[in-house]
């Protein structure tokens, strides 16, 4: 099983809940794709896009089961980041963490990435 993630904020993550897919964030509809990070990417993401947020869900996908509908794109530094090209379903998730902001920076303290 490969990992990779998704960072949702609670709005995002509850309307997700209810509906049991979504096209994504503001960010993944306009790009056209769930964009989604790698164990090593996620921490530098989610300080990139979500400095000083509280109340983000982290969501774990294996990366295994998503089929074609996975791409592997070159991206921020010419890393090859996962981008899924279809709703990302409930199904999908393999589990659903807090990601807490304490004392400057998002804590993944507990989580094998």
């Amino acid at each position: 099983m490969v990992l990779i993630y998704k960072i949702f904020r609670a709005d995002e993550y509850a309307a997700f809940a209810a509906a049991g897919e979504t096209q994504g964030a503001p960010i993944d509809l306009a790009d056209g794709y769930v964009h989604l990070s790698t164990g090593d990417q996620v921490a530098v993401t989610a300080s990139k896009y979500f400095m000083c947020e509280d109340g983000l869900k982290l969501l774990a996908l294996d990366a295994d089961t998503l089929g074609p509908a996975l791409k592997w794109e070159v991206s921020r530094g010419g890393a090859l980041f996962p981008h899924l090209y279809r709703p990302m379903r409930h199904d999908d998730v393999v589990w659903v963490h807090d990601l807490p902001f304490e004392d400057g920076r998002h804590r993944f303290d507990g989580l094998t990435l």
